[in-house]
């Protein structure tokens, strides 16, 4: 590496929003810019968006982000991007776009479930998960079942990261964090696999899959046609880039085996890492990202997308406040918690137990206000949260401290209520963009900057605050979450009475 060589970028494209974030080698953020895009529904159930838009907002990123910190784009060393998992990305057999299918799609529910009751022990024997809707494989055969025009004319598969790597360097890769993590890989071997493709109806799918990678290795370098849409430097090192909540992880500070990460973001992410990937039927997933390094994965879009789905309805619309969760969280803030509050339930996108899943205030009473709504909502998400922590637990992957990390790390009130509900104490990394971090921490282990993962997370991530549980709460969450936990149970019928009226 040259000795003028002063940055690091990152990239984190999430289901809707891309950030371009620059950093400097000690891991400090230097300059930030961020785009907003738009998904359609097309039908219910679908998430799509326009993958020619997605790119835009990327250049119009990265070129913004390197424009608002005054650099020389020759001054960056190397390039790492973090992605959004699973979804669908398709490239047609001219590599232009084709397909573009977030990860809140529900689409395939019925054939996941078809797939499931086929070969389902078989498959998490291989992949060490079962199929579900907004699966990238099972998508796939969605796909080729009810839209074989696209399919036929399908060239390559990508996740949404991979997207963007391709368009910076011409390479139709992707790594193996993003693959393992979207069950298209034999675990533990992140390996592609014959058998696996033909359970999922995908016996010719293989040569439509894109090269194997580790995240931290060279995928390719910036292309002049990229430099020019970017401001980018020709020949800038890009690197296979990782499954965002395996990136976020390494940007929180999370890296060694029984270290765990909570992501409250779209998804509620949960993760343990480990040498080796656990071996349950009852957690979600498990991916890998380098030799005897595996996370331990329970996940559901049940975490902050539901306040983000607050806002945008309830808040914004009506324009009356410059800061819209900072309204939020004033709100939560105002109302003490008592047992009679309302409960919520965070399944606006479904859930891991059930499509069919749909979300809800319950109790509300005249006494009730906006801020026991909010408070509501907050606890409903910890909740979820941690129903999914105690599957990790019954499969022996327990933990006695987290970091937390996602948009509702910044929240004022989500950290403390995370440590007072789960009971162990809840460290917020001090980095906000912690996908984009751990991006440039595999980047740097690429381009030699840092020796390893550890040195490289010693080096560039610190703690910003640790929320020790408040024991006279605990009996107060104990006792509700049971009872979230039974008002659950006594809408799984209402909630299928509902989806079969839908359909």
């Amino acid at each position: 590496m040259a000795d003028h060589k002063k940055y690091l970028l990152g990239l984190d494209a999430g289901n809707t929003v891309i950030k371009a974030v620059l950093f400097d080698l000690e891991g400090n953020q230097i300059a930030m810019h961020a785009l907003d895009g738009q998904s359609s529904t097309p039908a219910p159930g679908r998430v799509e968006r326009d993958l020619n838009e997605l790119w835009a907002n990327a250049g119009e990123a990265i070129s913004g982000c390197v424009a608002a910190a005054g650099i020389d784009a020759a001054d960056i060393a190397a390039i790492g991007c973090a992605g959004h998992g699973n979804g669908l990305y398709l490239l047609d057999k001219s590599g232009a776009p084709l397909v573009g299918i977030q990860s809140l799609d529900n689409r395939a529910a019925e054939l996941a479930s078809e797939l499931a009751a086929a070969h389902g022990d078989r498959f998490h024997e291989i992949c060490l998960q079962k199929p579900w809707p907004s699966q990238t494989p099972t998508l796939l055969a969605w796909i080729k079942r009810y839209e074989p025009e696209i399919y036929a004319n399908t060239g390559t598969v990508l996740l949404c990261k991979d997207f963007i790597t391709h368009k910076l360097t011409g390479a139709r890769v992707s790594d193996i964090s993003d693959m393992s993590g979207c069950g298209l890989t034999r675990m533990p071997d992140c390996s592609y696999d014959d058998e696996l493709l033909a359970l999922y109806g995908l016996e010719d799918a293989k040569s439509l899959l894109p090269r194997l990678i580790d995240p931290a290795d060279v995928a390719g370098t910036v292309s002049e046609e990229a430099a020019a849409q970017t401001g980018l430097a020709v020949g800038t090192p890009v690197v296979g880039g990782y499954f965002d909540v395996v990136s976020s992880a390494l940007g929180s500070g999370v890296i060694k085996p029984g270290e765990a990460s909570i992501i409250a973001g779209t998804w509620s992410i949960n993760q343990v890492f480990s040498e080796s990937p656990v071996v349950d039927q009852s957690v979600f997933m498990a991916s890998g990202f380098a030799p005897d390094r595996f996370v331990n994965i329970e996940a559901s879009a049940t975490s902050a997308a539901n306040l983000e789905w607050y806002v945008r309805e309830l808040v914004e619309r009506s324009a009356h406040h410059d800061d819209p969760f900072g309204y939020c969280n004033d709100k939560v803030g105002e109302v003490a918690p008592q047992s009679d509050d309302p409960f919520f339930h965070p399944f606006l996108y479904g859930s891991g137990q059930g499509a069919e899943f749909r979300a809800g205030f319950y109790g509300l009473a005249g006494w009730h206000g906006e801020g026991h709504m909010l408070r509501a909502l907050f606890e409903g998400v910890v909740f979820e949260h941690r129903r999914h922590i105690e599957t990790l637990k019954q499969a022996g992957v327990a933990f006695d401290r987290a970091i937390l990390s996602g948009g509702g790390s910044h929240s004022p009130h989500w950290p403390q209520m995370f440590a007072d509900c789960l009971g162990v104490p809840i460290t917020v990394a001090e980095a906000q963009e912690t996908g984009a971090l751990g991006a440039v921490i595999g980047a740097a282990t690429a381009v030699g900057i840092v020796e390893n993962y550890e040195d490289g997370i010693a080096r560039m991530t610190r703690a910003k605050q640790t929320c020790q549980p408040n024991p006279d709460m605990q009996g107060h969450y104990d006792s509700r979450y049971q009872t979230y936990l039974t008002l659950t149970e006594a809408m799984r019928d209402l909630w299928t009475r509902m989806q079969s009226k839908d359909t």
